[in-house]
């Protein structure tokens, strides 16, 4: 028989994250005054009534200069140029992909927005139109670039660099997209054995890092090999990591994550997601990162 665990109800403190940096208001529920002066210009999440500054929807106070707006704790993806995204490929159409990343229209990837396999660079024939299903059809994961954004909100996509393309054996997790921290990189290799990409839309993927970069394929051809048992352990304790600092609300980064994988080394993988385990482990890791910020 398997082992069943139990725990007895108990009430637990939540966890104090600390007053925000300057006593400013940086959580706002809609309809909260978030500023009176009159100097402030309105962005995005705010409104303007009887010469207040009111929050539209709940999230985060952001300010640029005189610029506030109001980023939403939990939104669809608003895809912006220049961001790293992977996405799910759901339909091969005329000359395009359609792309699930997470946002309100399906995203786009043109088929003269690829690197053909070896990186070749010419214009695409009716031949490799013909071919489109041979590099990507539906179902298969992909890393990517927005190139633009269209007027309807949606999103265009492309691969033209081999750190881009087909996504092979690993796993994906689905997480807020405001969680996921800006950085100039999105694709680290962390020093336990494992890469991720940290999807600007929220899409995480883990994968065991490769021996060598292999980019005579392009990024259209995927490893089948067995992945070693160390490996998968690798890449369960990262998955069970990030759903923990999710839960808790902590942004995504390459150092929250290992910090996070470190301090869970002495659990067994299957407990990191049990509340008391989850709380602990947090509260070294946001220690860890105040220690590093100090």
């Amino acid at each position: 028989m398997a082992a069943v665990t139990m725990r007895l109800p108990a009430v637990r403190a939540p966890l104090d994250s600390g007053p925000p940096r300057g006593g400013e208001k940086h959580l706002v529920a809609p309809g909260d005054t978030i500023t009176t002066d009159t100097g402030y210009m309105r962005g995005h999440g705010t409104f303007v009534e009887d010469d207040k500054l009111i929050a539209s929807v709940a999230g985060v106070v952001e300010r640029v200069n005189k610029l506030v707006c109001v980023r939403a704790l939990k939104a669809r993806y608003n895809g912006e140029i220049g961001d790293i995204v992977v996405g799910r490929i759901t339909e091969v159409q005329q000359k395009r992909w359609k792309v699930e990343t997470n946002s309100r229209l399906d995203s786009v990837l043109l088929l003269s927005s690829i690197n053909l396999p070896g990186g070749e660079l010419r214009r695409k024939s009716a031949e490799d139109e013909l071919a489109m299903r041979d590099y990507l059809q539906e179902g298969d994961l992909i890393s990517a670039e927005v190139q633009s954004i269209f007027s309807d909100g949606a999103v265009s996509l492309h691969t033209r660099s081999l750190k881009y393309g087909k996504l092979a054996q690993g796993v994906l997790v689905q997480v807020s997209p405001s969680l996921v921290k800006r950085q100039k990189t999105h694709f680290h290799d962390l020093p336990c054995g494992a890469s991720v990409i940290l999807g600007n839309n929220g899409f995480i993927w883990i994968y065991p890092t490769p021996e060598q970069k292999d980019d005579e394929a392009g990024g259209y051809t995927t490893s089948l090999e067995p992945v070693p048992l160390s490996d998968r352990e690798v890449i369960s304790r990262l998955r069970n990591c990030i759903v923990a600092l999710v839960t808790h609300k902590m942004m995504l980064f390459d150092t929250s994550i290992l910090y996070c994988y470190e301090a869970s080394l002495p659990h067994q993988i299957k407990d990191i997601l049990k509340p008391e385990v989850t709380e602990e482990i947090i509260l070294e890791t946001r220690q860890r990162l105040l220690d590093l910020e100090g």
